[in-house]
């Protein structure tokens, strides 16, 4: 039995290094997706890669290794980095058994006939993230040298291969061609990108046009797209025209300073957010999205790299998480380019043809019924409800700049109500507020403004549906006694 399953991986692997070799003649930047887990109303990994294999989308990035995640991609076709979190890098980096458990735990076990394509161990990440004060760096050195060995021991290194996704604060400069890494990064930078070269792994950056623009007032809009700028940034013979470019280039600089001129780059994480701030809207990101897939494959490259688009770009991402820390803006729940019911947010093609995105197939939602304010009460009182509600439940889209910024006080009460009922499941008792909420069956949104239907259970449909059945008539009744 072990001597068969052996055999099995040989043959596996022999398989995804012949597919590797074949991706890596292609000239095509490959188009992949990072998909995000941290959901209140997290759609099933069995309805998601559906929806992948139905967009066409062969690659995807995951920042853990969850098994219902991992299991639901074996015999998918989709090519997979697995994720390790910057929590877990003090004991891989100290503890040669932990790592030779990890590596067997969520990588071998899946590398079997019929199981997942990993091409990828992402060791943590953004761990060199400036507001993190160092409190990563020591150990992503280390973490990758017993990773290493950990894949060497399983013969998987020749195949897997370990990458560090970087934020690109880790270099800087005022013009591309002077790009540098941060100064007290360079010696692990060089170490790091010296591991890299040596193992036949790209470096991988994420960069965000969008973080640019929100955080500097005196940035250029138009120089944040791709569509022409009257803000273009001359760098000797080179001109910039696009923010992107700007800052790969930086980086191909940087990576140049340190003696690496050709590292082959992949872009971990780009896109455009959809909701939660200013700039922050469904036009605004499809024009950024499809303004990026168009200029990857176009081949063009950058001045720096004539001709040499990135090797992938991952986009970031494909659903929204309702669940994610608002930490650095309410927009991060929001960067889908599916909303977290697999539903398309806008028109965008992912270069495989004339195609536009594809929905989820059968979702099965909760009953058709809200939860908003009572109109007949006093809503003086309400602040508590809101608080209470905005903590456990998503309400970003009522902040500045949001999508439900302007639909007055009363709105905003349903909105909060709203979102911390189907939260729950629409159990009766979560829309009470001491009588200050009530259930409603005519959909309170407005405009851009959607209030949303929690998704159901699995298995939960036939109940589902009998009780809102039961809500109906009984809303029937109210009707025909109060007229």
């Amino acid at each position: 039995m072990r001597g068969m399953l052996g055999r099995e991986l040989v043959i596996v692997n022999l398989m995804i290094w012949i597919g590797v070799l074949l991706i890596g003649e292609s000239s095509s930047t490959g188009i992949g997706v990072n998909w995000g887990t941290i959901s209140n109303h997290r759609l099933s990994p069995s309805m998601v890669v559906p929806l992948l294999k139905d967009n066409r989308i062969q690659k995807v990035k995951l920042f853990d290794a969850d098994p219902l995640v991992l299991r639901s991609l074996a015999a998918s076709g989709i090519q997979v980095m697995v994720g390790i979190p910057n929590d877990m890098l003090p004991v891989l980096s100290s503890s040669s058994a932990a790592s030779d458990s990890w590596v067997r735990q969520n990588v071998s076990s899946y590398l079997i006939k019929g199981g997942v394509e990993i091409r990828y161990v992402a060791v943590g990440n953004e761990p060199f993230l400036a507001s993190y004060s160092g409190q990563f760096q020591e150990y992503v050195v280390p973490a990758l040298l017993n990773l290493q060995q950990s894949l060497i021991k399983a013969n998987l290194a020749n195949f897997i291969k370990l990458v560090v996704p970087c934020n690109a604060d880790a270099y800087e400069s005022s013009l591309p061609s002077q790009g540098a890494f941060r100064p007290e990064l360079t010696q692990i930078m060089t170490q790091l990108v010296s591991f890299l070269n040596s193992n036949g792994s790209p470096f991988v950056v994420n960069i965000y046009p969008f973080l640019s623009l929100y955080g500097n007032s005196d940035f250029p809009q138009d120089y944040a797209f791709f569509d022409g700028t009257s803000h273009a940034v001359t760098d000797g013979p080179n001109v910039y025209f696009n923010a992107f470019d700007g800052n790969f280039d930086t980086l191909v600089a940087a990576l140049s300073k340190i003696g690496y001129e050709q590292m082959p780059i992949v872009i971990g994480e780009v896109g455009w957010p959809t909701d939660g701030a200013l700039g922050a809207n469904l036009t605004a990101a499809r024009a950024f999205n499809q303004g990026l897939i168009n200029h990857v494959l176009s081949n063009k490259g950058t001045p720096l790299r004539p001709g040499v688009p990135p090797l992938d770009i991952y986009l970031f991402s494909l659903l929204d998480e309702g669940a994610k820390s608002i930490l650095p803006g309410n927009f991060e729940r929001h960067w889908g380019i599916f909303s977290f019911d697999g539903q398309a947010k806008y028109a965008l093609k992912l270069g495989l043809g004339n195609r536009l995105l594809k929905n989820a197939r059968e979702v099965e939602y909760l009953p058709s019924r809200w939860c908003i304010a009572d109109p007949s009460r006093d809503l003086s009182g309400v602040a508590d409800h809101i608080r209470l509600a905005c903590n456990v439940a998503d309400c970003t889209t009522l902040s500045y700049g949001g999508s439900c910024n302007a639909i007055g006080a009363k709105g905003n009460v349903s909105y909060a109500f709203n979102s911390y009922y189907q939260l729950r499941k629409q159990d009766s008792k979560s829309c009470d507020f001491d009588g200050l909420g009530m259930v409603t069956f005519l959909d309170p949104s407005v405009g851009e403004c959607r209030f949303l239907v929690g998704i159901a259970d699995n298995g939960s449909t036939s109940v589902g549906r009998y009780d809102q059945l039961v809500f109906v008539l009984a809303f029937i009744l109210w009707v025909s006694i109060s007229f």
